[in-house]
């Protein structure tokens, strides 16, 4: 196997972890005060934050039947709540999330309730952009959340489009990729053609920005059109297997349109 060069990821020096509680939520800090993951104490395997659970709008793509079978994967760990949702509350075939800095795993385990590895769930200490592309990965991963800020938050560390072509191959052929990006920044532009130029411009849906200013956009390896009328039948399925808000999703969710040439 050909020796790759390190990502950009690896390059950037590893903050300190710290955690914080209040009004009950427990929230997790790389050396700032940025909120980078949280949990409600009293339901540690529900989503908490907007973005994170919007997140999981692949499975608006997808029939509900199917979810326990297939495979997800995170690529920066967080607070663990789109690994334990997939792993816990989804109950998936199987789980994997990929982490560059081995205090978030730590943390997670010891403060957010994060299980222990098991034929269902694996947590990698490794650099997520040098991992992907390693062969046991490439087509199995239906359901794939890109979320690689650093401990400034300013824009993704993992964003160029061989890097998205890298997750791109992860996917299975109805697989999809969720990536949170700050939409009111100007590396949004940015990102989103580089997203377009890996998966295709008809491949590719954004929600509006959260009051935060994240903005999850949807890729998908093989792009589709579901109705309307589908996607309010499974985002409907969704909302009462799951108590995601999926239908309040349908006003802010929509195809990116392909730009005129």
């Amino acid at each position: 196997m050909t020796t790759k060069r390190k990502s950009p990821q690896a390059a950037q020096p590893l903050p300190e972890v710290t955690i914080s509680d209040f009004d009950g939520a427990r929230y997790l800090h790389l050396g700032t005060p940025w909120v980078q993951g949280s949990m409600r104490i009293k339901k540690p395997f529900d989503i908490d934050l907007e973005y994170v659970q919007r997140m999981m709008a692949w499975l608006l793509l997808v029939d509900w039947p199917t979810v326990p079978e297939r495979r997800a994967m995170q690529l920066g760990l967080g607070a663990a709540a789109a690994t334990k949702f997939c792993a816990q509350k989804l109950g998936m075939a199987s789980t994997t999330a990929i982490e560059l800095n081995p205090q978030v795993i730590t943390v997670c385990r010891q403060w957010f309730k994060l299980p222990p590895d098991s034929d269902k769930l694996q947590v990698v200490l490794g650099d997520a952009g040098v991992e992907i592309q390693k062969p046991q990965y490439l087509q199995t991963v239906d359901a794939l959340q890109v979320d690689l800020y650093d401990h400034e938050a300013a824009a993704p560390v993992l964003d160029s489009p061989d890097f998205y072509q890298h997750c791109r191959n992860l996917l299975t052929e109805d697989g999809c990729m969720t990536v949170n990006l700050f939409g009111r920044t100007n590396s949004f532009a940015r990102s989103l053609a580089h997203i377009q130029e890996a998966f295709g411009p008809e491949a590719v849906w954004r929600f509006a920005a959260t009051k935060e200013g994240n903005t999850v956009v949807l890729a998908q390896r093989m792009a589709s059109r579901p109705s309307r009328e589908l996607l309010s039948q499974r985002a409907d399925q969704v909302q009462q297997q799951t108590g995601l808000p999926a239908l309040k999703w349908l006003k802010v969710f929509k195809p990116v349109q392909p730009v005129a040439a």
